[in-house]
């Protein structure tokens, strides 16, 4: 009986790890209303686009004016960011658990990013 039981354990941690939110670091791109994406090493990554689309989530990411942040188009802009997310694999991320917004500087020296714009 207990080795049926820590296989189920094996098992279940096996599939709670599967399933962990992965953390992307890069540019948080809010360029018009309604349009969100990340970009970060890996490609870009949508997160919302108006009338179309909306992760799960998206309220934990607030404000991004109010920290280091870069307006492009009066209230719109980018900023730089972690955030702990799950992904289709494909290009949209699916669910926002939390966002850390870091110093433009962060991602403005990291060789593995493109440009924000």
């Amino acid at each position: 009986m207990k080795i049926v039981a820590l296989a189920s354990a094996v098992v279940l941690m096996g599939a709670t790890l599967a399933q962990a939110a992965e953390n992307r670091c890069g540019w948080v791109n809010n360029p018009t209303p309604g349009n969100w994406w990340l970009t970060d090493a890996d490609g870009q990554w949508t997160m919302m686009t108006q009338g179309s689309y909306e992760a799960a989530g998206m309220d934990n990411i607030g404000d991004i004016s109010a920290g280091d942040y870069v307006a492009t188009n009066g209230n719109y802009g980018y900023a730089c960011g972690c955030l702990q997310v799950d992904t289709d694999g494909q290009g949209a991320i699916t669910q926002i658990y939390s966002f850390r917004q870091l110093p433009i500087g962060k991602c403005e020296n990291d060789a593995a990013l493109s440009s924000p714009g």
